[in-house]
């Protein structure tokens, strides 16, 4: 029996990617899972066909992570579905096709789209789910930060603010979750080997250096899996608040 069993999982941008990997790994674990996407409505169905052939129990809904009335959509009809809600994965980010540049040539739109995705969408669904995990007095929301914010990058500063951004929101958050038995954790990857990635990065297995980690090897989607299943069970009953840094060592805290 899986760490999981009779647990529910929501998982936002779950059409590919860590979204897909993360869903296939909760429904490992036993959790039935509702994988939502905006866009890659194709994917998202890819996903769910693949958690029924493990024998797993999934469905797929459209949300915009942006728009409160999706999120609270996305929450009602998953306890419609299944009775309850006890896992958010907030994974949903705009990342695929960002491309680099300067500060100063960031499009102020673009800064205002990247800001809403990846901060402002965890925190609407968070605040969805809420009213149901705290009927249940407990839950597990896992957000999705980055090593970015530990290092710094580039021309890239929309996307490391950010995800910094996701870590105030997660340490804050604990602090008004925790009376009601909620907990709420952050996992920040290093550069890992993903659809989109491989648009900021052609070519990656030979352009990226490697040679700053520890563990010597480019991070794949599978190397996350285990820290999620960690934070949505119970093993980690008793972490909120954190950020657990997957990145071959890259960045030390």
């Amino acid at each position: 029996m899986g760490r999981l069993e009779g647990k529910v999982a929501i998982v936002t941008g779950a059409s590919r990617g860590l979204g897909r990997i993360f869903c296939l790994k909760l429904a490992e674990e036993g959790a039935k899972i509702v994988a939502a996407t905006q866009k890659n409505i194709a994917g998202l169905e890819e996903t769910v066909k693949e958690i029924e052939a493990m024998g797993g129990t999934a469905i797929a809904l459209q949300v915009d992570v942006t728009q409160e009335e999706d999120t609270l959509r996305m929450a009602r009809e998953t306890v419609e579905k299944f009775g309850r809600i006890d896992i958010l994965v907030n994974n949903a980010a705009f990342y695929y096709g960002i491309s680099r540049k300067p500060f100063y040539e960031i499009d102020p739109a673009e800064w205002d789209r990247v800001m809403e995705v990846n901060v402002k969408g965890p925190w609407l669904c968070t605040r969805a789910v809420f009213p149901y995990m705290k009927e249940q007095g407990q839950g597990s929301v896992i957000n999705l930060s980055s090593e970015v914010f530990f290092t710094g990058s580039r021309n890239f500063v929309h996307y490391v603010a950010s995800k910094g951004g996701v870590i105030g929101l997660t340490r804050s958050l604990a602090i008004e979750l925790g009376p009601h038995g909620i907990r709420i954790n952050a996992v920040a990857p290093g550069f890992t080997d993903t659809e989109a990635s491989r648009l900021l990065v052609p070519d990656m297995e030979k352009k990226y250096d490697t040679s700053s980690t520890p563990l010597k090897r480019l991070e794949k989607p599978e190397d996350l899996a285990g820290a999620v299943a960690f934070l949505a069970s119970d093993d980690s009953a008793f972490i909120t608040g954190q950020t657990i840094l997957v990145d071959g060592g890259r960045a030390m805290h």
